[in-house]
């Protein structure tokens, strides 16, 4: 009678074999399949014209992934450098990548790291690896939070009293100018990682989205690297080396049902759908209502309803709900054609850093037309290290220049990649349009691209009202280049021509929450400044004071600081506002900048109200609320406020921002703003 035996991990029992079991025989196969793959790879490689520099895989490690210890991970790969991020929108993490990544020049090699997988208390060991080196790109979010994956790393800092001497590290965060707590994150980061011990090797770095994020980084990590060399007494870089970070692997006999077919996580998760939903497994919602909201002009705005009936999903007047929107056919077809790539091909893309718990760079295997379509930003702005990479496929030299000066960091260079790259608007297929000799392979294309991310839109309606439907209010974007490109925005592009015949048009979403809040005592009065679709979540705060009116209950006074360009073309919701003034629930404040000779803003408004305001918020105790464009509107509404706070609230001008602080921190004054 044969023994049985058990192959680890499977729990099957096999038979005894006399010479070459089954597993022998598979792994036999392997070496086959791999020897000839080597074979033929190295055929092709041959044919290739050569280029300057190669494109190489990584070095291959194989500790687990599962393993939450970077610890671990980097002694066994012989690292010593990791590099943490905390994204939001994915930026972060690219920079992280790149940093990692260039580091193996300065035989520093790197890995990336996700602070919400590792045990961050491994912080006080990174010192016993020689030269070792922890680096933070770290994004501020909201009204100056960290971002969500790295909300546990910000807040054991900030709490605890460890003892960080001996750590090395440096901070580069990604901020915005426009809103008021620019960086803020990074800042406190690298601070407090030096009150508990820890020992800066470079200065802090600041990037400013507003401006030019790309040319902060690229400026900012040419000094560090010197510094970082420096500090571990190391020679300078060596001879640069584009790094493959995954490998292809065609797959055309995968059977269908193990194809991801726009899946954010789960394989079959928009078939087969169940609760509870977020991010990674969004719900697929109807749309039950598409309606213009302008009444004349060139330009557009939708009223969309989505259906979240039976997704267990809560909202609350304030929150946003967030869509992953699709890429156009058109342009991914002509991305197709441009890389001269069959769009139908099943691949995976796999990493070839077995310690990165990133196995892949978007769910595979898929089609390359899937990933375009669902996975990949092809209407980004590239940055330089795209460009970088593209430069290789130039068969044409002073192509190749042109793509190399601009990811340089010399100043014609940088002065070239903003005129030519970020103010001629040009995305991927432009460039590829453009460069004509450039053709590079598709499976390199999808790598270098970063992930589409979802859209986030302020919920436009009270939950008290319709708590099976989520209102939408968008602009349609859409805008001419320099280059004579019409280019459009992923998402409202895709809403608008989604009207809801049946049940059938479904987009994915899920609800994110936020502190946007009317008060807990609906007698509390507030003033609303919101123009433009900044009305969207006022129009769910009025929603849900009519209601509570409509129930007997005692609501305050409640003003609204409305403005467009002109009251017969675009300005929005004006039946219903004026049903709400009528039935004595709002006071409406409206400017319409284009129907006088001088234009009217909000801003006018508010100047003419100062007894108003103060009244409401300084007497009263009221709340202050603003929503819509960061950069001009919203930093021009506050300065005002600290005027109104000056004059009538007899205050000196630091003594005005002072309450205004206060103020946020009751949850009294809530901004609720984009750039």
């Amino acid at each position: 009678m044969a023994t049985e035996r058990t192959i680890e991990g499977a729990g099957v029992p096999v038979g005894e074999e006399a010479f070459l079991g089954l597993l022998d025989v598979v792994l036999l196969a392997v070496l086959i399949a791999g020897a000839a793959f080597y074979f033929l790879r190295s055929r092709k490689k041959e044919e290739e014209p050569a280029r300057s520099y190669s494109i190489q895989p990584t070095t291959v490690c194989t500790t687990s992934a599962t393993d939450n210890s970077f610890i671990k991970k980097l002694k066994a790969s012989g690292r010593s450098l990791v590099v943490f991020y905390g994204s939001q929108t994915g930026t972060g993490e690219e920079f992280a990548g790149r940093l990692a990544k260039e580091g193996i020049r300065y035989r520093l090699k790197g890995m990336v790291a996700d602070p919400e997988e590792c045990d961050m208390e491994e912080l006080l060991q990174l010192k016993d690896i020689t030269n070792s080196l922890a680096v933070f790109c770290l994004a501020t979010y909201g009204e100056g939070d960290p971002t969500d994956n790295a909300m546990e790393f910000y807040e054991w800092i900030t709490n605890g009293d460890v003892d960080l001497t001996g750590l090395n590290y440096a901070v580069f965060g990604l901020g915005n100018k426009t809103y008021e707590h620019y960086n803020k994150v990074a800042i406190y980061v690298d601070k407090r990682l030096e009150e508990l011990g820890a020992n800066r090797v470079f200065e802090l770095g600041l990037g400013d989205d507003d401006a030019n994020i790309e040319d902060d980084f690229i400026t900012w990590k040419d000094r560090f690297w010197p510094a970082v060399c420096d500090h571990f007494g190391i020679e300078g870089g060596g001879e640069e080396v584009l790094i493959r970070q995954y490998r292809l692997l065609e797959q055309p006999d995968v059977q269908p049902d193990r194809i991801y077919t726009g899946e954010i996580a789960r394989l079959h998760s928009l078939q087969n759908q169940r609760p509870p939903f977020d991010a990674k497994n969004p719900f697929l919602a109807p749309i039950k209502v598409n309606r213009e909201l302008h009444k004349g002009g060139d330009r557009s705005c939708m009223h969309i309803e989505l259906g979240i009936d039976g997704s267990k999903m809560r909202y609350d007047t304030g929150d946003h709900v967030a869509m992953y929107p699709v890429n156009d056919k058109s342009l991914v077809e002509k991305l197709g054609q441009l890389c001269n790539a069959d769009l139908d091909t099943v691949f995976s893309l796999i990493n070839t850093d077995t310690d990165s718990s990133k196995k892949h760079p978007f769910p595979c295997p898929t089609t390359y037309r899937t990933a375009l379509t669902h996975y990949l930003e092809i209407t980004a702005i590239p940055r330089t290290h795209i460009l970088k990479e593209l430069a290789e496929y130039c068969s044409d030299d002073n192509e190749k220049e042109l793509l190399r000066n601009m990811a340089s960091i010399s100043p014609e260079g940088k002065e070239q990649y903003q005129s030519w790259i970020q103010d001629a608007c040009r995305n991927v297929v432009h460039i590829l349009e453009d460069i004509r000799s450039c053709r590079p392979p598709i499976d390199h294309v999808c790598e270098l691209l970063p992930r589409l991310q979802p859209r986030y839109y302020s919920i436009s309606s009270s939950a008290k009202l319709h708590p099976t439907n989520v209102h939408v209010t968008a602009v349609l974007v859409e805008y001419n280049t320099s280059t004579g490109r019409t280019n459009k925005g992923v998402a409202t592009t895709f809403l608008k021509n989604r009207k809801p015949v049946s049940d059938e048009i479904k987009v994915p979403v899920f609800i994110r929450k936020s502190q946007f809040r009317l008060p807990t005592k609906p007698e509390t009065p507030i003033i609303m400044v919101g123009p433009g679709t900044g009305l969207a979540p006022f129009r769910g705060f009025i929603q849900e004071r009519q209601f509570l009116r409509d129930e007997g209950k005692t609501v305050g006074e409640s003003i609204l600081y409305f403005g467009c360009r002109k009251r017969s073309e675009d300005f929005i919701y004006e039946t219903e506002l004026e049903e709400w003034v009528k039935k004595g629930t709002l006071t409406l404040k409206a400017a319409f900048s284009r129907d006088q000779a001088k234009k009217v803003y909000v801003q006018h408004l508010l100047e003419q109200d100062a007894d108003l305001i103060w009244k409401v918020i300084g007497e009263n105790k009221g709340h202050f609320y603003i929503c819509g464009d960061a950069k001009n509107m919203a930093v021009d509404v506050r300065n005002i406020l600290v005027k109104v706070l000056s004059t009538r609230g007899n205050m000196t001008e630091a003594d005005a921002v002072q309450y205004i602080k206060k103020m946020e921190a009751q949850k009294r004054y809530s901004a609720d703003v984009w750039s």
